[in-house]
């Protein structure tokens, strides 16, 4: 999936799938967590925080995120380059739907995850 344009064949203008598609993939919440839990963080440390995201993908989220307004890139003029990410007032806005989806992925975890066993083992 083309992470850039996102849109849906019937209805392109959709805000809802617009928006959502670009920060509700596999990483982009994962980064949001992180850096909400420990501030401005420089790459390496994001990549660490986070560590079956390849550098390429992370790269890629911290753009997407970057070109919505949800992450600012700081970078400094120094050798070598030191480069921070943050989180902007717009993604600390989103935080308390985000900490209510982990909180309620984390209180339902376990049924989940024995439905899902359930269902493979009748399949």
């Amino acid at each position: 999936m083309n992470r850039r344009t996102i849109e849906d064949a019937w209805v392109p203008d959709c805000p809802i799938r617009n928006i959502l598609a670009r920060f509700g993939d596999k990483w982009s919440l994962l980064v949001f967590f992180v850096l909400s839990k420990n501030g401005t963080m420089r790459f390496k440390q994001l990549q660490r925080s986070i560590p079956d995201i390849s550098q390429k993908m992370l790269t890629v989220t911290l753009r997407t995120l970057e070109e919505d307004g949800f992450v600012v890139r700081t970078v400094y003029p120094e050798v070598p380059p030191r480069v921070e990410y943050t989180l902007t007032p717009r993604a600390e806005s989103l935080l308390p739907h985000i900490e209510g989806l982990i909180g309620w992925a984390a209180e339902h975890a376990q049924a989940i995850l024995h439905d899902r066993k359930t269902a493979q083992t009748h399949a």
